[in-house]
């Protein structure tokens, strides 16, 4: 109905304006702008696409996992639910986050996400390359410590991975999890930004969750840069964070890895 009017005022207009008149009130009116754009970038570890539009960057995917820049697009329109054609240049600061591990000043559009997945992605923002973090700290963080697997179901239909770090985030136990690229890419992520992963399994084997200094009696989660300045002589390991308060160490103000942290 809409379009018949449109079509009907148009067809008016022909009579009494000039071609140049009707082009632009066709472009301005009635095609508004409702695509994104995107570029193909050399990513950290192999070519990515990413779209983005004025608010912000609002898919990525990588090109290793699509049949070229068609299949791309046809991906983006099923997903996302509007057009998407290549752009001339990335957004700016793509690149310095892309080669500096950090997302922070990007802008992202997130409009099709609850509040909730929205809340889980904007902290995970927060954890540094080469660090990673348990599902529960993500919940935790917001304040919903029962929300563990609301949380992975968010962070697997994270639509900008590799910006927004969802690979940082692993499970409790030491292995790496899912990931929306998969858990190899997810593994060799993390193994390139220098995190540790046979450390990490095998103190998941033994259930350690944390480590600490008897230095200064803090325990941290064995990522966080504290903890890896920590030498063997003085590192001492917990099973939960009531064991590593028990024995009175306090918990690192950096990685949080305990409610009591303030």
């Amino acid at each position: 109905m809409i379009h018949d009017r449109t079509s009907a005022h148009l067809a008016h207009l022909r009579e009494e304006a000039p071609d140049a008149i009707l082009a632009r009130i066709k472009t301005e009116l009635v095609l508004p702008a409702a695509e994104d754009g995107y570029v193909l970038v050399d990513g950290p570890y192999g070519e990515l696409y990413v779209a983005f539009n004025d608010e912000g960057i609002s898919h990525v995917r990588a090109a290793a996992t699509v049949a070229g820049p068609l299949a791309f697009e046809a991906a983006f329109v099923a997903e996302v639910g509007r057009g998407v054609t290549g752009a001339a240049r990335p957004p700016a600061g793509l690149a310095r986050a892309l080669s500096s591990g950090s997302s922070r000043h990007l802008r992202f559009d997130l409009r099709q996400l609850s509040d909730f997945a929205r809340a889980v992605l904007r902290t995970t923002l927060e954890i540094p390359a080469g660090q990673v973090r348990p599902y529960g700290w993500v919940a935790r963080e917001l304040g919903k410590p029962g929300a563990t697997r609301a949380v992975g179901t968010a962070l697997n239909r994270n639509p900008v991975p590799v910006l927004i770090p969802c690979h940082r985030v692993v499970r409790s136990d030491g292995t790496v999890g899912e990931y929306a690229f998969g858990t190899p890419m997810k593994e060799t992520f993390l193994a390139r930004e220098g995190v540790p992963l046979r450390t990490l399994a095998e103190y998941g084997k033994h259930g350690v969750r944390f480590t600490g200094s008897d230095t200064t009696n803090i325990f941290c989660y064995p990522t966080c840069h504290h903890a890896l300045r920590t030498t063997d002589a003085h590192l001492v390991t917990f099973h939960s964070e009531g064991e590593a308060l028990a024995a009175g160490y306090r918990p690192c103000r950096v990685c949080r890895p305990a409610a009591q942290a303030s």
